[in-house]
């Protein structure tokens, strides 16, 4: 491996990652969808579709709204349920040579529990997400991922019942999301994942109707960078946890925006619908970047932004 290829490398949680580009859970499927398109094995680490204890059939369609600079979505985490994500979708990423870490959620904290004992029988997972915060369910993770004592809760007992590492994916939708990354170091998390997308809402005026069956939506894309790269500056300062930043990243400028203001990885979300090839374009442009500036690792950049 080159000596730039080793500049790439991150630990994070505990898992060893070759690069700090992954692709964000709910836009990369299970991995097989997009390995006609990209090499996989490129990826520091996919981050699955959500998988929840029993199926799903998700929110009533129309589930994606165009906005500006943005996607609305409303997919209600739509999932085969564990036992079928055991027998038809993991055997493929077991194949691969990159670190898997699958995406989980549920209605209530015993639902957790139970998907992530599943998982915890089984070989080739590296790691769990743990899904407190889709805004476009009724119940579960969202309301979960709203209240501290809840989350800490949470995140203790999953730490009872599995052996992975954690990575808590928070919500922007809260008053002090310091106080919720707080609760989450408390509990036990080994990581955290910033941010989830932003509770928005889009109608057509033809129509005057909503433009999602769901009537409200997760916001994602360009549009939330700004506020996702704030909230990572903000939870880095104040937990002592390895960030995942994602929000809007589209190319390796953003991703190092993300970097230098505290994430020590990225996770790539919306891009890859409309370019699939952008987290290998960004993991390149990434390397350029340490190239042109002289920066043995990139790691020398993990919070480095100069406020003075």
């Amino acid at each position: 491996m080159s000596k730039m290829d080793e500049s790439l490398k991150v630990k994070i949680g505990g898992i060893n990652f070759e690069n700090p580009v992954l692709v964000a859970g709910g836009t990369f499927g299970y991995g097989e969808e997009y390995s006609q398109l990209i090499d996989v094995n490129e990826l520091g680490g996919i981050v699955t579709k959500t998988v929840t204890m029993e199926p799903r059939e998700g929110s009533l369609p129309p589930r994606l709204a165009e906005t500006p600079a943005g996607l609305l979505n409303a997919i209600g985490l739509e999932n085969p349920g564990v036992e079928a994500f055991l027998k038809t979708k993991l055997p493929f990423l077991q194949k691969l040579n990159t670190r898997i870490i699958v995406n989980i959620a549920g209605e209530e904290k015993e639902d957790y529990f139970h998907v992530g004992e599943r998982l915890n029988q089984s070989e080739g997972i590296d790691g769990l997400e743990v899904n407190i915060s889709c805004p476009n369910v009724q119940r579960g993770g969202f309301i979960l991922g709203t209240d501290p004592e809840l989350v800490l809760s949470l995140v203790k007992g999953l730490k009872n019942v599995v052996d992975f590492p954690l990575i808590v994916k928070l919500t922007p939708n809260v008053t002090d999301i310091v106080e919720i990354a707080q609760a989450a170091e408390e509990g036990g998390a080994d990581a955290l994942s910033l941010i989830n997308t932003l509770w928005g809402m889009a109608i057509d005026v033809e129509r005057r109707k909503p433009k999602l069956g769901n009537i409200t939506g997760g916001l994602s894309g360009p549009a939330i960078k700004p506020v996702a790269v704030r909230i990572v500056w903000q939870v880095f300062r104040k937990v002592d946890l390895p960030i995942i930043g994602m929000g809007g990243i589209m190319n390796a400028e953003d991703a190092l925006e993300f970097i230098l203001a505290g994430a020590s990885a990225i996770a790539i979300g919306t891009a890859n619908l409309v370019d699939p090839q952008t987290p290998l374009k960004v993991k390149e442009g990434i390397k350029e970047y340490l190239k042109k500036k002289g920066i043995s690792n990139f790691r020398e950049l993990i919070g480095k932004v100069n406020i003075n």
